[in-house]
């Protein structure tokens, strides 16, 4: 086995500093995070965009959230769990970060090639499976974007290893703005208006960021090892079905909806109102997204240092509060928000918050999955998603026919809540960690406390006075935070003015 020597990769190696500490998480994530709420905010552009152009009695929405559900179950299938699979080897000391690499992408790309023949051999057959007979372009071009995707996902995960976070979010915006041009371009100049050309610009913006890599690739010192691979497989294996677990527990209500709703034509219309109004509950999943690109190289870096346990309870718990106060934020502000998306598509609104819940209980969830990673026991995390996207599916069969997509949100919340408990009571077994649940209870208790003051405020009030109380109550949230666990004297630059 080869000593690992950061001196001469191709992707250069992680930045020098202890990359440990708070202060780098929140430098990190506030990097990623920075890209992904732009981007998740221009992205959002999109939404009004499509549910003016695409009306809701034409399914065409829901046809869009329907594949891109199908979409996202296959990239986890295509990726194998490589990404955390290349941080746990990359970390190890054993072998040198671009063998662990060379390896990783040459297993991921092999699947992609085995998985657009078999499309493209068998495309009839799976359009008639799916119910897109008539459209098995839409089918093809979503199967090329996604293999795209697998393609850049172990390069975006190198650059996460390696601190390049600058980079893995200008080549995100770079995806997103030119997306919302080509779509601005195609939808509203040349009235372009079906769901073929949201897939179509797809692709055509995959493909482009796809050259964006090519330098890098090119430095790689590519080595490729055998019985690297076989111990990366018998970790990636376990994560690869709790993957596939957990993107079940974000997409499966999108995949099962138009096989058991009751009226077939009005399915997608279904979908389409409650696939738009859970955007505005997104901005759970990108909080969610940035801690996880932060905080995940970190902890395996971290692994053996002895304030590890204090470490991960502290993330915890702040990741806890500002979710919170997210929450409290979409909710308050949603007589403004709901503007995001069409007149036709605002009556499932009420799915939004318990959304945001589910979300929250996922990133949760995520924090305390670590505990089997490390320890390369990832299997339990394979049984506790399992559990969840059982839960959930049970829901989505048992109660899509009468109560549509309500029953959605609540399989979320359902499958989702069932993973976190499981992983708490097995985690503290296995391997206990000191969470501090008291203070965590409070900020649960009070932030479901000025929710309910929010709902129950009277709709006939006048909408700037509903924003000034909800404002009011966010604020509160707010001042709570900084009284009890973010004194302003401990931040930097504004800290100085408060000591």
């Amino acid at each position: 086995m080869i000593k690992n020597k950061n001196t001469a990769q191709g992707f250069h190696s992680p930045k020098g500093g202890d990359g440990g500490g708070l202060k780098s998480l929140a430098k990190d994530t506030a990097i990623y995070g920075l890209s992904s709420i732009v981007g998740r905010f221009l992205n959002y552009l999109l939404v009004p965009l499509y549910t003016h152009y695409m009306p809701k009695d034409s399914g065409d929405y829901g046809i869009s959230t329907n594949l891109y559900a199908y979409t996202a179950l296959i990239l986890v299938l295509l990726t194998f769990g490589m990404e955390t699979t290349l941080f746990r080897f990359a970390n190890d000391g054993r072998y040198k970060p671009d063998t662990v690499f060379s390896t990783a992408f040459a297993t991921v790309g092999s699947l992609t090639a085995i998985f657009l023949l078999f499309m493209f051999c068998f495309i009839s057959p799976i359009c008639g499976a799916l119910g897109y007979t008539e459209h098995p372009d839409y089918l093809l071009m979503m199967a090329v974007v996604v293999a795209l995707d697998a393609i850049q996902a172990l390069p975006f995960s190198y650059l996460r290893f390696q601190k390049r976070a600058v980079k893995f979010a200008s080549l995100k915006m770079l995806f997103i703005v030119i997306n919302i041009a080509l779509n601005v371009i195609y939808f509203v100049w040349l009235g372009k208006t079906t769901v073929f050309y949201v897939f179509f610009i797809n692709l055509l913006c995959t493909g482009f960021i796809t050259f964006f890599f090519m330098p890098d690739l090119f430095r790689v010192h590519w080595n490729f090892d055998w019985k690297l691979l076989g111990q990366m497989l018998s970790y990636s294996w376990p994560i690869l079905i709790l993957g596939v677990a957990g993107i079940l527990n974000q997409v499966a209500d999108k995949i099962i909806f138009p096989l058991v709703y009751p009226n077939e034509a009005e399915a997608n219309v279904q979908l389409g109102i409650y696939g738009s109004c859970v955007k505005i509950a997104m901005i759970m999943a990108m909080i969610t997204q940035a801690f996880r690109y932060a905080y995940e190289p970190i902890v395996f870096a971290k692994s053996k240092d002895a304030d590890k346990a204090e470490y991960y309870a502290s993330a915890m718990k702040y990741f806890l509060i500002f979710t919170l106060l997210a929450f409290l934020c979409v909710v308050g502000w949603m007589p403004v928000l709901q503007y995001i998306i069409g007149a036709d598509y605002r009556e499932g609104l009420g799915v939004v918050p318990i959304v945001m819940v589910a979300e929250i209980m996922m990133g949760i969830y995520f924090n305390l999955s670590f505990w089997y990673k490390l320890i390369d026991k990832t299997i339990w995390g394979a049984w506790f998603s399992l559990a969840g996207c059982v839960a959930l599916i049970v829901v989505n069969v048992l109660f899509i026919p009468a109560y549509g997509y309500m029953a959605c949100a609540w399989g979320g919340v359902a499958g989702y809540g069932t993973a976190m408990v499981l992983s708490y009571i097995v985690g503290q077994y296995k391997n206990p960690i000191a969470y501090p649940m008291k203070i965590m209870a409070v900020y649960v208790l009070l932030a479901a406390l000025f929710f309910a003051i929010m709902q129950f405020i009277p709709q006939g009030w006048p909408l700037m006075l509903r924003l000034a109380v909800n404002s009011i109550l966010i604020c509160a949230f707010v001042g709570h935070i900084i009284y009890h666990d973010l004194p302003l004297k401990s931040l930097p630059v504004i800290g100085k003015y408060f000591r």
